[in-house]
């Protein structure tokens, strides 16, 4: 298990979990601090990028302070074996795996299931969980986070899926508690230019984001 615990002070800080997917090893490591610097707290590396329980171990080992490293696409018992050997801080799945919720709610891990329907959700949520991941949250629209907040008030919701610039302050203002992004957050073309500067300022847009929600 993790020595390291997830802060939900750092989350609640910045409540936006970064979705790293099939990047390289090398771009992950570069980006590690200046998404630290940026003011970005939380990161998911998914299991299906090459290398990803390295790229987890080598960020808590960079990054001790200032950021949650997690990982993501976990959808099995063995993929959370290999998540919670490599130090995984919390974990994301893109299903709900009652085995693995179970698990990590046994060992204090917060975990974020994915689920569609209100029935998902609550499911997920009934388990333990607590925050549910809302996927594919961009193709069911802001308005399905608000409405679903109506009954299921109580449950704390991660929209993710088509979430970005354009969209995130509605997305939070419907009754979202956090916000799952990937590729919008990680600009591919910043990355693959090496652009240091521009990749900052590209995340710091996102912070100015959460405080407009605000």
């Amino acid at each position: 298990m993790s020595p390291n615990h997830f802060s939900w002070e750092l989350f609640k800080k910045t409540p936006i979990i970064g979705i790293v997917r099939n990047l390289s090893a090398e771009d992950v490591m570069r980006i590690f601090p200046i998404y630290r610097n940026a003011g970005l707290t939380t990161i998911e590396i998914t299991l299906n990028t090459p290398g990803a329980e390295e790229l987890i171990r080598f960020g808590l080992k960079q990054e001790k302070t200032g950021l949650n490293i997690g990982a993501g696409t976990v959808c099995t018992e063995q993929d959370l074996e290999r998540a919670l050997a490599a130090g995984a801080q919390f974990i994301v799945t893109p299903i709900i795996n009652e085995n693995v919720i179970k698990t990590c709610v046994e060992h204090g891990i917060p975990i974020f299931p994915g689920a569609f329907s209100p029935s998902e959700i609550y499911r997920a949520w009934s388990l333990g969980a607590p925050m549910v991941k809302v996927f594919p949250a961009a193709s069911l629209g802001v308005n399905y986070i608000k409405e679903v907040k109506g009954p299921l008030n109580q449950v704390k919701l991660v929209p993710t899926g088509g979430v970005g610039l354009a969209n995130m302050a509605d997305f939070l203002k419907a009754g979202a508690d956090g916000l799952g992004i990937g590729g919008q957050l990680f600009d591919s073309k910043l990355i693959k230019k090496k652009d240091d500067d521009s990749l900052k300022s590209h995340f710091e847009k996102f912070i100015s984001q959460l405080k407009t929600a605000g």
